[in-house]
């Protein structure tokens, strides 16, 4: 396998490991079938935490490479020709990219909440709070609540009753939650203030939808998502970069 620092500077952790591991199905390392190194294998070899390799995979389950077996592992799947898929040129270390990105997800998501509240089942408000809960326990623990985050949010499109919500939150997984490095933190980690209110949002979100409360969970999830784009907005107005990094 091609080592991560081969690949194009610029790019994400995650990215840059998809695109090795894709490079690997592409020339037939693995094959259709074959079994890929396990996470923590990865973990190993590329030197990154679990939660940038659990990301990876998911980079490369959505483009339809990968599948994961429950208690077996990730196998290759048979590749297919690449094809001009939406969010393909999606890069989330732009600023521009994640501004795009949030702009699309304010949108989206204030009524993918607010369809949850009308629609959600007592199974799904159960689902919606351990992902709540879970994402807690990453806080109190000091633990990434990045993976904890994405549920929650995946939670509460399933609970619409309509599975494109999901699917399209799948397809946009790898640029959905803000990442540290556009403010000057270390790769992986996410933005200094972005966990400052984030249990609080959440379950304001979360009330909103155990009480059957459509507007409010619409008014609650654009808060939520408002002052993350507030801040990108504010950090590309401030910030003296190359056009590249823009």
């Amino acid at each position: 396998m091609e080592a991560v620092n081969t690949i194009e500077r610029g790019t994400s952790l995650a990215a840059k490991i998809s695109a090795a591991l894709r490079r690997d199905l592409a020339e037939g390392v693995f094959r259709p079938g074959d079994r890929l190194p396990s996470e923590s294998a990865l973990t190993r070899e590329y030197s990154v935490s679990r939660t940038v390799v659990r990301e990876a995979i998911a980079i490369l389950r959505a483009d339809g490479l990968v599948e994961a077996r429950k208690g077996a592992g990730i196998f290759a799947l048979e590749t297919q020709p690449e094809k001009n898929q939406p969010f393909k040129d999606l890069k989330t270390e732009r600023i521009s990219s994640v501004i795009e990105l949030l702009e699309l997800r304010t949108v989206f998501e204030v009524e993918s909440a607010g369809l949850a509240a009308a629609r959600r089942s007592p199974a799904q408000i159960e689902t919606i709070l351990e992902a709540h809960h879970r994402v807690g326990e990453c806080l109190a623990t000091g633990n990434p609540t990045r993976d904890a985050d994405f549920e929650l949010h995946l939670a509460i499109a399933e609970a619409t009753q309509n599975r494109r919500f999901p699917e399209f939150l799948q397809l946009i997984r790898t640029g959905i939650i803000p990442r540290g490095e556009l403010q000057g933190s270390a790769p992986g980690s996410r933005p200094k203030d972005y966990n400052l209110h984030l249990q609080e949002e959440h379950g304001q979100i979360v009330e909103a939808i155990i009480e059957g409360n459509a507007e409010a969970a619409r008014e609650r999830m654009r808060a939520h998502l408002r002052g993350s784009l507030d801040r990108y907005n504010a950090l590309l107005r401030s910030r003296t970069m190359t056009p590249e990094a823009i």
